[in-house]
C-alpha cells in the first residue's frame, strides 16, 4: 500500500530547500509532471513501476485502491511525497488551479506495465 513520507527541508531566510536522498527506496529513471488538469488523471496500477508523486504547487489528491482497502492522500505541500506500489491502482484528482504533480518513476514507459482493472474489494 502507498505510503506518505516527508522530504527532508532546510529553511533559513532565503527559502526552502527539499531534498530525497534514498528514501524513496528505488533509484529513478523517468520523471514526467501534470499540470493544467481539467479532471481526473491516473485510473491504473503497474505491474512493475514504482512511483514517487509530489505536488510542487497548489494541491491534489491521490486515491489508492487495492483489494483490502481504499485511502485518499491530500498532497498540498512539496515537502509531502507519496510512495505508490505496483499494485498500487491510483488516480488524481481534485487538482487545485495551477497545480503541478511531480511523478518520479521507477522504471522508463512501457505500455505494458499498465493494469486498468480496479481492484475487487
Amino acid at each position: 500500500m502507498a505510503k506518505l513520507i516527508t522530504a527532508k527541508t532546510i529553511t533559513d531566510n532565503r527559502g526552502s530547500l527539499s531534498v530525497l536522498e534514498g528514501e524513496i527506496g528505488f533509484a529513478i529513471k523517468r520523471v514526467f509532471y501534470i499540470y493544467d488538469v481539467l479532471g481526473s488523471r491516473g485510473g491504473h496500477a503497474h505491474h512493475k513501476t514504482k512511483l514517487c508523486l509530489i505536488c510542487l504547487g497548489g494541491s491534489c489528491e491521490i486515491t489508492i485502491k487495492t483489494k483490502k482497502q481504499t485511502q485518499t492522500y491530500k498532497l498540498d505541500n512539496p515537502t509531502k511525497c507519496l510512495i505508490l506500489e505496483p499494485k498500487d491502482y491510483h488516480t488524481m484528482q481534485e487538482f487545485s488551479q495551477n497545480a503541478t504533480l511531480l511523478a518520479l518513476a521507477s522504471e522508463v514507459y512501457d505500455e505494458n506495465d499498465y493494469i486498468t482493472e480496479i481492484p475487487n474489494e
